[in-house]
């Protein structure tokens, strides 16, 4: 666990995945406009059939810049108050090409917020798919080779070696989303760590995102463990009890709507079921309704509630519950990803309501 954390041994650790995109930068100018950011989407979006919310709207943290210190001390503290152990924030590397970089640089730099976090490498290309344009490639995610992994892990090094980077074992916690998509990831798994020997710091604890069905065994590529987020799939899901062609009179286009769940008929399947706590992490959603990215296309979770997450987390908790105390860990998507309908963070509908649940539900722990 963090440095910063005292030495007691946690029921469970809550680490909640971290959005950065809340501050312009030149190429989302370029691409989307100027000053986008993820609240561009968020505040535009529409209803788009009978019961439908949107858009939402944030009350306590309001539409915050990340630029700001000030805001990223308050999301800290809010997230820390509720007993959310630290943020996992997405990591952008293109083969040397930044992105979205500016708030960890500033957090790790200036020793502030004191609040722990880690950092999940999200190597996807970066293209127009969430707006209806799959093909156009914004920023392709390469591989170059070992001069590139060698510059990438010397960019990390700053903040495996930072007080408040989150630990397992005294081993520094860093996430992959696509692993199975880098060549010969073992090799540069092995690489890493013999250039985490030579800086003096524990080898890196690396954890696999993966997702359903992935016929791929990151145990065998030199991960430690798994975290497998599930999602409804068209082909396995029960969709929204009221029949889609009474809906479709309220979208331009009769052929494309968005794929609709009733959230209470689908949250029991939404833990993996290979998720067995130990070496697969546990991840929790609370939320979901990514047709402010997507419109049309999207996916969304109908009659989400904090009561209904309450149940979802109750059950990730009990499956580490045999874990040791380092690997009691529930991964949260999302603290902040306003536009895939996806957070914690308060909103106008149910305000503290889903950290609420997370603070009651760490309690029942206690006993």
């Amino acid at each position: 666990m963090s440095n910063t954390q005292t030495a007691a041994k946690p029921l469970a650790r809550l680490i909640a995945f971290h959005l950065p995109q809340f501050h312009p930068i030149p190429e989302n100018d370029e691409w989307w406009g100027k000053g986008f950011t993820e609240w561009t989407n968020t505040g535009k979006a529409k209803p788009l059939f009978p019961g439908h919310e949107q858009p939402k709207v944030p009350t306590d943290l309001g539409y915050y810049d990340l630029r700001l210190p000030e805001a990223r001390k308050a999301q800290a503290d809010l997230a820390r108050q509720y007993g959310i152990e630290g943020f996992c924030y997405y990591h952008y590397w293109f083969g040397g090409k930044r992105l979205l970089e500016r708030p960890v640089n500033e957090i790790i730099a200036s020793g502030e917020p004191d609040f722990p976090y880690c950092l999940c490498w999200a190597n996807e290309s970066w293209t127009g798919i969430w707006h209806g344009a799959p093909r156009r490639m914004l920023m392709e995610q390469t591989y170059p080779g070992e001069a590139d992994n060698r510059a990438h892990f010397e960019y990390l090094l700053e903040a495996f070696r930072d007080k408040r980077y989150i630990t397992v074992d005294g081993r520094p916690v860093f996430l992959i989303y696509r692993a199975w998509q880098i060549p010969e990831v073992k090799t540069m798994l092995a690489f890493w760590n013999r250039l985490a020997d030579e800086a003096g710091i524990p080898q890196p604890f690396y954890v696999s995102v993966c997702t359903p069905d992935l016929d791929w065994n990151p145990l065998e590529h030199g991960f430690s463990a798994t975290v497998t987020p599930r999602m409804p799939q068209i082909r396995h899901w029960v969709s929204w009890r009221e029949p889609v062609a009474k809906l479709r009179k309220y979208w331009k286009d009769k052929n494309k709507h968005p794929n609709i769940f009733n959230h209470a008929e689908v949250i029991d399947q939404m833990l993996s079921p290979d998720t067995k706590g130990g070496t697969d992490y546990p991840c929790v959603i609370p939320n979901w309704d990514n047709t402010p990215r997507s419109g049309s296309r999207g996916l969304v979770l109908q009659g989400s509630t904090p009561e209904l997450f309450r149940g979802h987390l109750r059950k990730a908790l009990d499956m580490v519950k045999p874990n040791r105390p380092e690997e009691r860990i529930v991964f949260v998507k999302s603290w902040n990803e306003w536009a895939e309908g996806n957070h914690l963070e308060p909103d106008l509908r149910f305000g503290h309501g889903y950290l609420e649940v997370v603070r009651d539900e760490l309690a029942r722990l206690k006993g």
